[in-house]
């Protein structure tokens, strides 16, 4: 019996095929794979994620039962390494951007002047894993700085940095006018402040 296989099918009609193909020029990957072709790849992280399946082993054995095509764990593993980061990181941007339109208008929240909650988090690693972000000690870590919008209950923007890059200049690519920004005492900073205030850069400081 199939799983719950809503939220993959539903990706697909969000991002075109075309606009997966333009992603894959841009950031020069080419994908030659029949079967496991980077948006059968895209659902089984989605899957994967949603179910908290444990490992590529995991996503293999129980693909099928959420309507996916069977394939082997290595092979699986192997495509998710080959793929870019940042064909990865303009396909979110791209569900992310279209997901909040759809919602505000669905909302009604055009001219409401929303908060935009920004904050970040440091995910760690072994040092070997990743030698180039060297974090504490034997640990290696990336930071994920996310702008996220309650009223439509998801991220806004992301941007990610080494886990000893400070928040605050990472910051200043997360600040939209649009927006009430709400930021913890990480980002302050007195001259910050001026700057939003000659701006009208409606903010708030927790």
């Amino acid at each position: 019996m199939n799983k719950n296989t809503i939220f993959p099918n539903l990706l697909q009609k969000i991002v075109s095929e075309k606009e997966l193909a333009d992603i894959q020029l841009a950031t020069g990957y080419k994908d030659t794979a029949r079967k496991l072709d980077v948006l059968t790849l895209i659902k089984y992280l989605v899957c994967a994620s949603m179910n908290e399946f444990k490992s590529y082993r995991h996503c293999a054995d129980v693909g099928d039962q959420y309507g996916l095509p069977q394939i082997n764990h290595s092979t699986l593993s192997k495509k998710a390494s080959d793929v870019p980061f940042h064909l990865m990181k303009k396909l979110f941007d791209i569900v992310v951007s279209k997901c909040n339109r759809m919602t505000r208008r669905a909302m009604n929240l055009s001219k409401v002047k929303d908060l935009l909650i920004v904050d970040s988090t440091t995910i760690t690693v072994g040092k070997a894993r990743l030698p180039w972000a060297v974090y504490h000690g034997e640990r290696s870590g990336v930071k994920l700085h996310v702008s996220y919008t309650p009223q439509a209950d998801m991220p806004f923007q992301v941007v990610e940095s080494t886990g000893l890059m400070h928040d605050g200049p990472v910051g200043e690519q997360l600040v939209d006018s649009r927006f009430v920004m709400v930021e913890d005492r990480a980002y302050f900073k007195i001259k910050r402040m001026d700057e939003f205030v000659e701006m009208k850069q409606p903010f708030v400081i927790r």
